[in-house]
């Protein structure tokens, strides 16, 4: 039968109706998931259009799934970070939301000291079991919105849960049920969706979300969640690991809206920034993250990455305050103790930060040779450069200028007797044997003895 879409307004076919497939034994899709080799990546060279959104936002999961992988955080540090969240986030909350545990005394002294604030976004979410005590206590804190557990691979089904697929869609459509009995909106949280039987239990899983969603006349968000990060961004991709195919798919056969899809991804292969693009691309407004990517294992979708990729992909910053960025990664190294790999992009100690020779000459005569973008505007970071053995006359010139603000006819370059002097002791130092790079007091003692006094 043909229909005339009110999404592309082109004739379609719409016979495509999936009902749940019970099957009695579990689809562990062995062809991908061999478990003694890496997991492969298959074609079936089927594409899918990009659809993206009119608009589009980062939720955040640093209070949920980041702070399980990390020291539990203070109530002071949460309301500290949910504060720096808002300010990144600027005044149209492309950062919508963060989620927050609601279990302990604690957690709920959090949730009621940054609701206290006021603070339109980021709005707070909550993740709780599924059952009417738990429902009945979001209520009570006037939270709108709670993510549950919906697990929808038969790896957690038949092996975790040791259900069938449809006790286990009896058992989740019986727990939505109940949050809209309580007022709750639900987030149904479809946990390892790149392992699942995408079209004999996610596609008629959702599909009854949404009728349920209809006749209750309040909204159920979808977030689709690559728990083990097996996405894949590229095209062509066979199922259940292509990301665009897990984002149409949710759109063209159960109707998800744009506004409430959301993709939440993990880093085990490195795709985790690339698949939350292009589940955006594809047609999901949310991306969820974590602050400096924190999260299980290899960590989730970072939010300031996320940030980044939102800029380049609409030309702007909309409103958000990028530097706050900064502020964040200096709260965790120097408040929360939290130990930054120094590689990390936008918030690592060295990630604009070079100690060869040739780039910092390359700095000394423009620093948008070797920099990504002005670092010093948009991060509040200046590029700078570590001295050492291979630092040549370059980057002495280039750490005394920035060092001690040298512009203009003040400043030094290679030929300076100031920069020649120290490239002997620099020398020299490791001529000496010196293995350990020279630390900024060191070299700040130098400066001073060789310009006599006068820097």
């Amino acid at each position: 039968m043909l229909e005339l879409s009110n999404k592309t307004n082109l004739l379609e076919e719409n016979d495509y109706k999936y009902s749940l497939q019970d099957v009695e034994n579990p689809n562990l899709y062995r062809e991908f998931y061999s478990y003694d080799d890496v997991p492969r990546i298959a074609f079936n060279h089927r594409r899918v259009p990009m659809n993206m959104p009119r608009d589009i936002w980062i939720t955040d999961t640093s209070l949920r799934d980041g702070q399980q992988s990390v020291e539990p955080y203070t109530v002071e540090q949460i309301v500290k970070l949910y504060k720096l969240m808002s300010k990144l986030g600027g005044p149209y909350g492309i950062i919508r939301q963060t989620e927050m545990f609601v279990y302990s005394k604690k957690d709920r002294e959090a949730i009621e000291k940054c609701q206290e604030l006021g603070l339109k976004f980021p709005e707070i979410t909550t993740w709780i079991r599924a059952n009417k005590q738990d429902f009945k206590l979001v209520k009570d804190l006037g939270i709108r919105e709670t993510g549950i557990l919906v697990s929808c691979s038969d790896y957690h089904i038949f092996k975790k849960l040791k259900m069938t697929r449809k006790q286990a869609m009896d058992t989740y459509l019986a727990a939505v049920a109940e949050a809209f009995e309580a007022g709750v909106m639900p987030r149904c949280h479809l946990e390892d969706i790149t392992r699942a039987d995408f079209y004999g239990f996610v596609v008629p899983f959702v599909n009854e979300l949404m009728k349920m969603s209809n006749d209750a006349g309040i909204p159920v968000r979808i977030r689709a969640c690559d728990t083990m990060g097996y996405g894949v961004p590229y095209p062509e991709v066979a199922l259940p690991r292509s990301v665009p195919g897990i984002i149409y798919g949710l759109q063209h056969f159960s109707d998800v809206p744009s506004e409430m899809l959301e993709w939440h991804g993990h880093n085990d292969f490195y795709k985790a920034v690339t698949n939350a693009s292009t589940a955006w691309l594809y047609g999901a407004s949310g991306v969820n993250c974590s602050l400096l990517g924190i999260g299980e294992r290899t960590g989730n979708v970072p939010l300031e990455a996320m940030i980044m990729e939102y800029a380049s992909l609409r030309g702007s910053f909309d409103g958000m305050e990028p530097a706050v960025i900064t502020e964040i990664a200096e709260y965790f190294k120097n408040e929360m103790g939290y130990d930054i790999p120094v590689m990390t992009p936008f918030v690592g100690r060295n990630f604009n930060v070079t100690r060869a020779g040739i780039h910092a000459d390359g700095l000394l005569k423009d620093e948008e040779i070797y920099n990504i973008f002005n670092t010093e505007k948009i991060l509040n970071r200046p590029v700078s450069v570590l001295l050492g053995k291979t630092s040549g006359l370059a980057g002495i010139a280039y750490w005394i200028n920035q060092n001690y603000s040298l512009k203009g006819e003040n400043a030094v370059d290679k030929r300076s007797d100031l920069v020649i002097k120290m490239k002997e002791w620099i020398d020299k130092e490791y001529e000496d044997g010196r293995q350990t790079s020279l630390s900024n007091d060191e070299i700040e003692e130098k400066v001073t003895l060789f310009s006599g006094g006068k820097l």
